[in-house]
């Protein structure tokens, strides 16, 4: 029998998801449009703790963590109705906000149904990408976490 031959994962297979509902009642929507997607992992704070028993050996000491996710969405609309993606439109109007109003519950999953899936809530900041007449309409996302991140059963495996 031979070994498979190992595949390399591709940038694209996450899929990102926001709480349009409740936290007891989520209603998981994914956010259409996404372009460049940077997963978030814990990003620890780390403090000197050598001490003279250490025989020279500097000590560290992980005290504190924080993360963030960034990424670029070109922006989706229904030319129709006037109206842009309810995902869009909870991320802009969101980073306008003070309080829980400017946090979002996010969760983000490896598409394919492989293990890495991870959620969290964060503070959303939303910049214009801009560009030249003939640049699509793109805007840049970034959610800072406000407390853990949590790995989470992937909801497609």
């Amino acid at each position: 029998m031979s070994t498979p031959t190992p595949e390399t994962a591709l940038a694209r297979r996450w899929r990102w998801q926001l709480n349009m509902g409740t936290t007891e009642a989520p209603e998981w929507t994914t956010v259409m449009g996404v372009t460049d997607f940077k997963p978030p992992m814990p990003d620890p704070n780390i403090e000197d703790s050598s001490d003279y028993e250490s025989e020279g050996w500097n000590g560290n000491t992980k005290t504190a963590q924080s993360w963030e996710l960034t990424t670029t969405l070109n922006r989706k609309v229904n030319d129709q109705v006037k109206v842009y993606h309810p995902t869009h439109e909870k991320l802009r109007l969101a980073a306008f906000e003070w309080g829980s109003g400017s946090k979002v519950h996010s969760r983000w999953f490896d598409r394919e149904g492989y293990p890495e899936a991870y959620e969290g809530t964060g503070i959303v900041k939303w910049e214009e990408s801009g560009g030249e007449h003939t640049a699509l309409g793109q805007v840049e996302i970034t959610i800072t976490g406000d407390g853990k991140i949590t790995p989470i059963t992937n909801p497609i495996a």
